[in-house]
This record gives C-alpha cells, sequence and structure tokens, in this order.
C-alpha cells in the first residue's frame, strides 16, 4: 500500500493544524508521514520535530511547533492554494513562502491575573481560558519577552483577584510600548509605581486602559515607527505588522507589483507601511478608517515632503467608486480580516490596470479575488508569507491586472 492510500499515514497538515489521513481523520499536533498505530498512538515520522518551547500544547501561541521548517512552508503554500482551489482560481505563479524566523514577533497580546494564590502572566491556553505563565517564548522579540518578568511582579502588586487583566506590547522605535488593559491605579502611590516601573524598565511607553480608552502614564520621548526612513507617530492601539522581514516581505511584493505606476491608491492605509514604502517619486492617494491612524500618516507626510493626499474615509460604508479608481495607475489595498467585499465591487467595475491586494485571511482573500477575476482581471502572482511562525495564521501578497 502507498503512502497517499495508507489509512494510518498523515498525508498533509489541514487549515486548523491538525494531520489528515488518507480516509479523512483528523490528529492534532501530528506532521506529514507520522503513522498511527494500532491503539492510535503517534509514530512520528521525518517531519516531526521536537518542539522548541515548553509551553508548547498547553499555550494557544503556538500550535506547529512539531513541524519541521519543509512541512510548515508546505503548510502556508497550501493554505493559499487550497483557498484559491475552492473558488476555482489559478495563479500565474505561486512564489515560495516567505516565513518569519523564531523570536521575530514585534508585538503581542496577554492576559494577567491572580489565580489561587498564584498571579499569571502569559498566552491564553489552547482552546481554554487558562493562563499559561510565560517562562519561555519563542516567538517575541527578546525586548518584549525581557519586559515580562518585571511585568509579572509589578502587576502582581495591584492585581485583584478574579479580575483579568489584558497586556498589549509592541516595538516602537524607541522601546517596548506597553498598555495594561482593565486596570486604573487606585491612588497616587499606584501611579508613582507605575511611572517608576516604566523608567526602571526603559519603557517607550507605559499607558493603561480601564474601558474609557487609553491614558498615557510614562513617555518621555514621543513614540513613533519608522518607515522606509520616515518617522510616524504610533497612537495607541494602532496596527502594525508582526514582524520586521514579513513587512519587508510584504512591501517587496508590493512594489514588484505596483511597478514604475507613477500614480498609487493605498487603501486601508493604516499608519501608512506602504504608502512610504512607494518612495519619493509618485503621487499616493492613501484612505484610512481610523482617525488616530490617518492622521499620523497625514502629519509624517507633510513633514517629508511627499506627495501624499490623505483621507479620513470608512472604505467599507463608502468605498471609492469607479470613477474615483479610474484616476490610478495602481490600486494596493490591505484590508482586515474579513476582506472588502464592497470595495472590491467598485474594483472589479473600475478599470484600474493593477491591483495589489495584501491579505491576513485567504479564505476571505480569495472570494474577493474571485469577483475580480470574473470582472476580467487576471490573478498573475501571488506571494505567501508566513508572519505568524508555527500557527495557522497565513497572510499573502497577490498582483492582479486588467486583461
Amino acid at each position: 500500500m502507498s503512502t497517499e492510500t495508507d489509512p494510518n499515514v498523515i498525508l498533509r497538515v489541514a487549515a486548523k493544524g491538525d494531520g489528515v489521513t488518507a480516509d479523512g481523520r483528523h490528529v492534532a499536533f501530528s506532521a506529514p508521514l507520522d503513522q498511527l498505530n494500532e491503539d492510535g498512538g503517534l509514530i512520528k515520522g521525518p517531519h516531526h520535530v521536537e518542539p522548541p518551547c515548553q509551553h508548547f500544547k498547553e499555550c494557544g501561541g503556538c500550535s506547529l511547533q512539531q513541524l519541521d521548517d519543509e512541512s510548515y512552508a508546505q503548510f502556508v503554500i497550501d493554505r493559499v492554494a487550497y483557498a484559491l482551489e475552492g473558488q476555482g482560481l489559478s495563479v500565474g505563479t505561486l512564489h515560495p513562502p516567505q516565513i518569519s524566523k523564531p523570536k521575530s514577533r514585534i508585538r503581542a497580546s496577554l492576559r494577567a491575573a491572580m489565580m489561587g494564590k498564584t498571579f499569571k502572566l502569559g498566552f491564553s491556553g489552547a482552546g481554554s481560558h487558562r493562563i499559561v505563565d510565560l517562562k519561555q517564548c519563542e516567538i517575541m522579540r527578546p525586548e518584549l519577552f525581557a519586559a515580562i518578568g518585571p511585568l509579572r511582579d509589578f502587576l502582581k502588586t495591584v492585581a485583584r483577584r478574579k479580575h483579568d487583566m489584558n497586556v498589549e506590547m509592541s516595538l516602537a522605535d524607541q522601546g517596548v510600548d506597553l498598555c495594561i488593559k482593565n486596570y486604573e491605579p487606585e491612588n497616587l502611590e499606584q501611579r508613582e509605581g507605575l511611572a517608576a516601573f516604566a523608567q526602571t524598565n526603559g519603557l517607550a511607553r507605559l499607558s493603561v486602559d480601564n474601558g474609557y480608552g487609553p491614558e498615557t502614564q510614562w513617555e518621555p520621548d514621543p513614540v513613533t515607527v519608522t518607515f522606509n526612513g520616515i518617522a510616524v507617530a504610533l497612537p495607541h492601539n494602532s496596527f502594525l505588522q508582526p514582524t520586521h522581514d514579513g513587512k519587508a516581505a510584504l512591501v517587496a511584493a508590493m512594489l514588484e507589483t505596483v511597478g514604475d505606476t507613477k500614480l498609487v491608491a493605498d487603501l486601508f492605509a493604516g499608519l501608512g507601511t506602504f504608502t512610504f514604502a512607494l518612495g519619493e517619486n509618485r503621487k499616493v492617494y492613501a484612505a484610512e478608517g481610523s482617525r488616530d491612524a490617518i492622521g499620523a500618516l497625514k502629519m509624517a507626510a507633510n513633514l517629508s515632503g511627499r506627495q501624499i493626499f490623505t483621507e479620513h474615509r470608512d472604505l467599507f460604508r463608502r468605498p471609492l467608486s469607479p470613477e474615483e479608481l479610474n484616476r490610478f495607475g495602481a490600486v494596493i489595498l490591505d484590508p482586515p480580516r474579513a476582506g472588502a467585499r464592497d470595495q472590491i465591487a467598485q474594483i472589479a467595475q473600475s478599470g484600474v490596470p493593477k491591483v495589489c491586494y495584501i491579505s491576513c485571511n485567504p479564505a476571505s482573500f480569495a472570494r474577493d479575488a474571485k469577483q475580480l477575476c470574473d470582472a476580467g482581471y487576471k490573478l498573475d502572482a501571488l506571494w505567501p508569507v508566513g508572519q505568524f511562525l508555527w500557527s495557522t495564521h497565513v497572510e499573502l501578497v497577490s498582483s492582479f491586472s486588467k486583461k
């Protein structure tokens, strides 16, 4: 019996991370070419490696650390290929995937709470509300992980029983930007303690949010992130690409798609990751629904002297019309996970020669891509990107041209 038909051999890894046998059984924490024995146990195959983190299986941060580099790269490719196949689409060129390295993640969302007599700070447990008290992390940048121990010690002194706190961490130009949510200092002593903690640990910014929005407690210098040499103010709760190398891969693929086009629209522009990457010699229209983000982009654009026109615009409620779109030689869009159904419908009716669609959800991308292809666009190339190492989240850049 061949490997392809043997019902006890894991053939591939499905979208949610389980290994799948030829007869359709799903097996958690398995790898391609693993085998099931008569008792249902797993015989590890050539692609099954020892997970590098002590918290693997209990932590919800990573679910695929048992895969070697080859099979994880194949998983990233398959996530994209199967999504396209589900919509009956094909792509001219499917590029090899760009996989981010370990310890490269520049943002993380953690939970903290007093559990019995023990205070815990870490990711949620896999498939549960438990908190895994992080003693090791193989995905976070060392600068972020280094803040966890001191933060645990500090929060332990202010924690209340049965009261969860959430911690948002990002790496900015000036260092770690940290926001503690569902917490408010109760007195002057606690506020002074926050400032002392931030200063001692060299934080770029420390904020608290009791449910009414972030309130800055410590920010010795204005916090920024830099895109293509341009420093942009970092508002609270801003979206950042999760790794620097992954961002570079997305930008490189976008630039290849846009080519030498001189007039470009950047939709769902955020803080300007792609806007500023387009350089000085183009005219760029940038639209974004977050008022804080587009305000930061506009200020940085004005200071840089770039030819960038910004608009605060909700592209779900008011997408650009075909008449507006037809002014541009290329359109870039990087929507949230839900995709951009309404904006894609308008692009489909336009004559825009080039479309670069950046997505963090292969399923919603494939749905939107079908709408473009049905309207006469050709899916020329696609670049899979695995910024969320060892997880099932996959991103991509795609290049469309009008036939």
